[in-house]
């Protein structure tokens, strides 16, 4: 049977000790309906920045507004591309990534925030429509990414936990420094 709610929430052997932080973010409800709430909640909020604005950072050393949205879609695509695998029964260990090297090779402040806001809903439109598309026993699966093990449920939990992390970043110290 095809999953239309995600309600189960991973056991704390089913993804690697750090990304516990994010997993804890997501509110106890349906998964897909929170993905689908934090897309609308996210573009809306994306919208409200002005371009001008978009470039700053709350601190010299920080990634811009537009860095950190490019972050949320560069890791949600490579969550569920590990998801996508480990769903398939694909065991071929897959590696970790260095973040701060993916947002500097991505160039993000070139781009318009308009546009890496469409990259977004895209992406997660992507997400919600596959992961609708899963079986419980897909949802199961484990494998190895970043030398760690990892269900594809904790990756959907981590995908939803690493955007509410850096949302609520992006609100408390970027958006608050009027």
């Amino acid at each position: 049977m095809i999953s239309k709610t995600i309600m189960a929430r991973p056991t704390e052997d089913e993804y690697g000790p750090y990304y516990g932080k994010y997993i804890s973010l997501v509110p106890h409800q349906d998964l897909i309906q929170v993905l689908l709430d934090q897309k609308g909640n996210t573009v809306q909020l994306l919208k409200s920045i002005s371009e001008d604005r978009a470039g700053g950072r709350y601190a010299p050393d920080k990634w811009s507004i537009k860095e950190v949205v490019g972050h949320i879609c560069d890791t949600e695509r490579i969550m569920a591309y590990r998801a996508l695998r480990i769903s398939r029964g694909d065991q071929t260990p897959l590696p970790g990534f260095e973040q701060d090297d993916y947002v500097r090779m991505a160039c993000f402040d070139l781009r318009q925030l308009d546009e890496l806001t469409s990259e977004f809903m895209s992406i997660r439109d992507t997400t919600l429509s596959w992961l609708r598309g899963l079986d419980k026993q897909a949802f199961q699966r484990r494998g190895i990414a970043n030398n760690m093990s990892v269900s594809v449920l904790a990756l959907a939990y981590i995908i939803a936990g690493h955007e509410r992390h850096h949302i609520g970043i992006l609100r408390e110290r970027y958006l608050q420094l009027d």
